[in-house]
């Protein structure tokens, strides 16, 4: 279907899959279809667009905003009655309280002509909710085609893997299928897609490159990376507008935003400014830093040990690994320096951006660092927890991932320099780029 593969993007062999799975309208399709992947990775985008082109009796449900079993039921139940009823005027609104009652409703819903010689399709966005509500709750969703005897799919759609969902007590297994993360050449395809049209493809796939070399080192996640591009665009094209240069001078324009890109690098995932600010900030050529109220979270006094957690997480993110046992060690041994200084290794971490790394080296680093003994308490992981809320450190990695949460530290070193001073601690002779 062109008019699909135009809508979707870099999604190809995940629609095919569902286009297979759904099959003809009238044809029973799997019970249930479990969807997962990273965030910003197409699965809500792809699921509801398959539906609305093909034109599917579906209902699409939050699980975050139905937080309760029964706001959840009777969500589903009414999303079905609009559509049964959709041809006849209003309908009135259901109350469903158990999974029995669900179950007695939506046989008497989907009797209606429309619904019943097709396939009906719920959708369950942030179907990881569905663990804190009633046990029966998602065995019944996944066995919801044999307990109404009728054409219905169930499509989880989560962040987590299924393994995590699949109850104690087993269940019926539904149909797993993965989105993968975009590589870059997908987010350059995706967001090259998105030109304005009082400009070139060309130009504007030539910004996106540029944009993602910049940002792709510390940011995947789609929506975030297509709101830079639309932020930062017009001071790249400034240089056309004004007549100084045209669109195939890539080297003047690089210069002109270069400076601006190093700036909007301290801002990725935060947010701390509006749209209006920033082009405010742009316009007037001022620093971040000037404008009043951004980087609130610099004027945040943090407790004594989330200064050295912080401090530990800046040396994780942008140290390599074998650093820490010179770095941390008492008693290293000699390290050459001809061996510990490769020649491929002269480009500054700080320029290629911060990495990820497992909480358990964090904790060797903080331990190391600290001058007094810390115990591995609720307070320490608590206070890890808060700097995530606070947006000083990325979780990269997913509790509920099999290989634990990973981070990243999205702060500058000036700001660690600024902590640091509070703690008389000397970061520079740790890091390993200024040896």
């Amino acid at each position: 279907m062109p008019h699909l593969e135009n809508m979707v993007l870099c999604r190809e062999s995940q629609v095919s899959i569902l286009q297979s799975l759904f099959g003809e309208r009238h044809h029973f399709s799997f019970p249930s279809i479990f969807i997962y992947g990273h965030t910003a990775s197409g699965k809500t985008y792809v699921t509801q667009t398959l539906l609305k082109t093909l034109e599917l009796p579906h209902v699409f449900v939050n699980c975050v905003e139905c937080f309760t079993s029964r706001l959840l039921l009777e969500q589903i139940l009414n999303k079905l009655n609009h559509l049964s009823s959709s041809e006849g005027g209003c309908s009135t609104q259901i109350t469903c309280e158990t999974l029995n009652d669900f179950v007695r409703l939506f046989k008497q819903v989907t009797k209606a002509e429309s619904l019943k010689d097709q396939t009906v399709y719920i959708v369950l966005d942030k179907a990881e909710y569905l663990r804190d509500m009633e046990a029966n709750l998602l065995p019944g969703f996944l066995r919801l085609q044999e307990l109404t005897d009728r054409n219905v799919t169930v499509l989880f759609l989560s962040e987590i893997v299924w393994e995590k969902f699949r109850p104690n007590t087993g269940c019926f297994e539904p149909f797993v299928l993965y989105f993968p993360d975009y590589s870059i050449g997908n987010l350059q395809k995706i967001l090259s897609h998105d030109h304005p049209p009082e400009y070139s493809a060309d130009f504007y796939a030539a910004y996106i490159n540029i944009l993602l070399g910049v940002f792709y080192t510390v940011c995947r996640d789609l929506k975030e990376l297509r709101h830079l591009a639309v932020l930062n665009f017009p001071k790249y094209c400034e240089p056309v507008v004004k007549g100084e240069a045209n669109e195939r001078d890539t080297r003047k324009l690089w210069r002109n935003i270069e400076p601006h890109l190093k700036r909007a690098m301290q801002t990725v995932y935060l947010r701390e400014i509006s749209s209006s600010q920033w082009e405010k900030l742009q316009k007037d050529d001022t620093d971040p830093a000037q404008l009043k109220g951004l980087s609130a979270y610099t004027h945040v006094e943090l407790p004594y040990y989330s200064k050295f957690i912080l401090i530990a997480a800046y040396l994780a993110s942008y140290n390599p690994a074998r650093t820490d046992k010179r770095f941390f060690l008492k008693h290293h041994g000699k390290i050459k320096k001809t061996n510990f200084l490769k020649k491929h290794e002269k480009t500054s971490n700080h320029l290629l951006g911060p990495k990820p790394f497992p909480l358990d080296r964090l904790l060797a680093i903080l331990y190391s660092i600290v001058d007094s003994r810390v115990a591995p308490t609720a307070n320490i992981f608590s206070q890890i927890t808060s700097l995530v809320t606070l947006q000083l450190l990325t979780l990269v990695g997913h509790d509920d991932q099999l290989d634990g949460p990973r981070y990243k530290c999205t702060v500058s070193l000036d700001f660690i320099r600024a902590i640091a001073r509070t703690v008389n601690f000397d970061i520079i002779k740790y890091l390993y780029d200024f040896l």
